[in-house]
């Protein structure tokens, strides 16, 4: 008699090379519970029902001629006709009876799990078919899974919907488009403990910014409840991200949080439901708080960390990976239920940028996040169910309140796709990736403010916030081949404020940042006064009280929401260049610009011309302000110090006088910022012409100059820079100017300062970077928009000059 068939695979039995017996989840989830466990990953116990046991049932029961028969002449764009036929296999699949052989192998392993948790143990059912999880192909979301399932019976019906999952409308329609044989493909399933993230949390993590392709960081995503609202994009979850050269040091930082909404969570239905799971609505307390907090989010970039060398070093070549985790609510700890290679940025090209930019303004109808950093048009179509896909044509703009894998079909005829709910993890951003489309996800109101049938502009160029305009608005795409650029000796920095561009920028060809300027992430991430936070009872106006008491309320002070916002923004910069140099401007508003911040009007004076009054260094030591000014600095200590981005460089603008220097400096010492400690440099911005006149006495007190040249023009001129009628006797190309900043490049070299410009001047014009060139200053920092023509122009001069 034949020896009977094994039809069950335990994790501590499978490798990452089984594929072809278990399918990719399944062989990934084995390859970490053998490999990864013994390093501390949490991976939860189950066995694989392998792939020959879908055949065995297929075969036993004669099913093949009657799938060939309700498959083989397909035609995959009939919508109506694959959803008539893709059922037809199913019930096909689901009606086949387990010979009693398998069926005792299932109970018996689950059994014998029961032993490892005890008797009252849940279990997931998940699919994992033979061609899923490829580098180049992701097949996830494509079969069906399911959670909680308790008794032998129960789960023998899970594994038979299981197989049948193959073929639903979209594991159908995706198999035809990346050109794999219905009938070659098998499926195999996992059965494994359940973790109760229905409990707490759950999410999904990369270890790559999904946006940008930037490799050192990993980014978090999560909400309460069970996973499947993050993946399918139901929810707007928390975001995290932890930077991975810093966290290696022994840095314990979460680099940069956003809270999302998180207005719904997926628990188990009690009692005999016909559903198993269903929404409820979180409470405001839990959408105030962040779903896992910092302990958790830097526990699971060690896995993402630890996941992405095991698999980098088992294929030979980097290998970023996307991976979804769960909180357990019974036992608190963090466990990992899947991993797979990410296939979407990491086969991208490196050596060619495309950069996308709108040519006009305009108000957006709707914002939410943006996926990719494209722009596209088309004809907004309104989708609110699966019976209106067919309505769809090639084109349009997908707007819908979130997809569900069912969409595929439709979504990659899509030119963009927006929607209600979701993050950039969810199902509608991870296909818009791999299709190459940008997506707008999460707009809350998308559905109601975007007219049915109207043209609409969607752009993802513009940071994080992707912006859904309407009208066919004009944009260009610049694309350049980076593969043969050359350096110039001269080092060529970038002018940054926004943290949101900064992965994106940093695959520029650049030495670093010349100046990232505080103002940006004040007004845009901070939007208070930093005075009206320490003392709000000077906030006269009870409705901005209650505005700043909304913005502080999820902190555990008001400096603490002012230091964690301004070192998180500034942070993002620093990370995005480490280990490169990254020049801080500390803060440089003036009065009138202080005044328009939430609770401002109340601390700042009123002056006829701000632009050469209270500003810069004479701020930081005056009564009115030095309060704000620590703040500024316990922020930036805490980049330095706690997130170890000792890349960053301090600077000081617009410091008149060489006394004013020294107690400025005194000042940042007493405040933990000590020059020359913890290699800290501190330089000072050199745009006043007493910089110039006395940069030698400055050059004591400070490691490097940034020539700041709309300023030094203005003073040097005599004109102000604000100034209508005045604008054309405002140029930095006058040879007074060019004079000053020869002297202070010379007066730099002679004390073996640093001397960079940061200024407009080179970014606006070219001849103005030539003579920079030709007086050997040490750097020029760029608007990041003319960075690569102006690099161009820097090797001509330097060839021309024969250095």
């Amino acid at each position: 008699m034949a020896e009977q068939a094994n039809y069950i695979r335990w994790f501590n039995e499978l490798t990452i090379d089984d594929v072809s017996l278990v399918g990719g989840k399944n062989a990934s989830l084995g390859e970490m519970y053998r490999e990864l466990t013994p390093q501390g990953i949490q991976i939860p116990n189950g066995f694989a029902v392998t792939a020959e046991a879908y055949r065995y049932v297929l075969d036993q029961t004669h099913s093949w001629e009657a799938l060939h028969q309700t498959l083989d002449d397909l035609n995959p764009d009939d919508v109506a006709d694959l959803a008539k036929r893709a059922r037809k296999a199913r019930e096909i699949i689901y009606a086949a009876p387990f010979p009693k052989d398998l069926e005792q192998q299932i109970i018996e392993a689950f059994n014998q799990l029961k032993q490892q948790y005890g008797d009252d143990l849940s279990v997931a059912v998940r699919s994992s078919a033979t061609a899923e999880d490829l580098p180049t192909a992701s097949f996830a979301g494509q079969q069906d899974t399911y959670l909680n399932i308790r008794g032998e019976q129960v789960l023998l019906d899970s594994c038979k919907r299981c197989f049948a999952s193959l073929f639903t409308d979209r594991a159908i329609h995706y198999r035809v488009d990346q050109g794999f044989d219905h009938f070659k493909l098998a499926l195999s399933i996992g059965i494994m403990k359940m973790v109760r993230s229905d409990l707490d949390a759950s999410g999904v993590m990369f270890s790559l910014d999904t946006e940008s392709g930037f490799r050192d960081v990993v980014f978090i995503t999560g909400a309460y409840g069970l996973g499947e609202n993050v993946v399918q994009g139901a929810v707007d979850p928390d975001e995290f991200y932890v930077h991975k050269p810093t966290f290696e040091q022994g840095h314990r930082a979460v680099l940069r949080r956003t809270l999302g909404a998180k207005k719904i969570k997926m628990v188990y239905s009690e009692g005999r439901t016909r559903e198993p799971t269903h929404n409820i609505v979180t409470s405001e307390e839990e959408r105030n708080r962040f779903c896992i907090n910092d302990a958790d989010a830097l526990t699971l970039a060690d896995y993402a960390i630890k996941i992405e060398k095991h698999y980098s070093a088992k294929a030979g070549q980097a290998k970023p990976m996307d991976i979804e985790w769960a909180k357990d609510g019974l036992d608190g700890t963090l466990y990992i239920v899947q991993a797979r290679p990410e296939t979407v940025v990491s086969q991208l090209r490196g050596m060619v940028l495309e950069q996308y930019s709108l040519k006009s303004k305009a108000e957006p109808i709707v914002t939410g996040h943006a996926v990719g950093s494209k722009i596209a048009t088309g004809n907004a179509r309104i989708i609110e169910n699966v019976e209106q896909l067919n309505s769809f044509n090639p084109g349009d703009v997908l707007v819908a309140d979130m997809t569900t894998p069912d969409w595929e079909p439709v979504m990659k005829m899509a030119s963009a796709i927006v929607t209600n709910r979701g993050g950039r993890t969810c199902h509608a951003a991870i296909i818009s990736r791999e299709l190459g489309v940008p997506a707008v996800v999460g707009c809350d109101n998308a559905t109601t403010m975007i007219k049915h049938n109207s043209p609409v502009t969607v752009s993802c160029a513009e940071g994080d916030v992707g912006k859904v305009y309407s009208g066919l608005l004009d944009f260009a795409i610049n694309s350049t081949d980076l593969s043969g650029l050359q350096r110039p000796k001269t080092k060529i920095m970038l002018n940054i404020g926004n943290p949101e561009l900064a992965f994106k920028t940093s695959f520029l060809p650049n030495d670093g940042v010349g100046l990232a300027r505080m103002e940006f992430i004040i007004t845009e991430y901070i939007k208070a006064h930093p005075m009206a936070l320490i003392h709000p009872e000077t906030v006269q106006d009870a409705g901005e009280r209650e505005q700043l008491s909304r913005l502080t309320r999820n902190y555990a002070s008001a400096e603490d929401y002012f230091i964690q916002k301004l070192s998180e923004g500034v942070g993002t910069i620093a990370a995005a260049f480490y280990p490169k140099p990254v020049v801080v401007r500390m803060s440089d508003f003036k009065t009138n610009e202080y005044a328009t911040l939430l609770g401002g009007r109340w601390f700042e004076f009123d002056e006829a011309n701000p632009m050469i009054g209270f500003r810069g260094a004479s701020r930081y030591i005056h009564p009115a302000y030095a309060e704000g000014f620590a703040l500024e600095c316990r922020a930036m200590k805490r980049v330095r110090d706690e997130m170890g981005l000792s890349n960053v460089i301090l600077m000081i603008p617009f410091c008149r006088r060489v006394e004013e220097a020294r107690r400025v400096l005194d000042y940042m010492a007493q405040l933990g910022l000590k020059r020359g400690e913890q290699g800290l440099e501190i330089y000072v911005m050199c745009e006043i012409p007493n910089n110039v006149i006395q940069i030698d006495a400055f050059s004591e007190y400070f490691d490097g100059f940034s020539i700041g040249s709309n300023d030094l023009t203005q003073l040097t001129l005599g004109v102000d820079r604000d100034s209508a009628i005045l604008a054309e006797d405002f140029d930095e190309r006058d040879p007074g100017v060019k004079e000053m900043i020869r002297l202070a490049v010379d007066g730099a070299r002679r004390n073996g300062r640093h001397c960079g410009l940061c200024g407009q001047a080179p970014s606006d014009y070219p001849e103005m970077a030539e003579f920079l060139v030709e007086i050997g200053i040490d750097s020029m920092s760029l608007n990041p928009d003319t960075v690569l023509q102006t690099t161009q122009r820097v090797l001509e001069t330097e060839r021309r000059l024969g250095r």
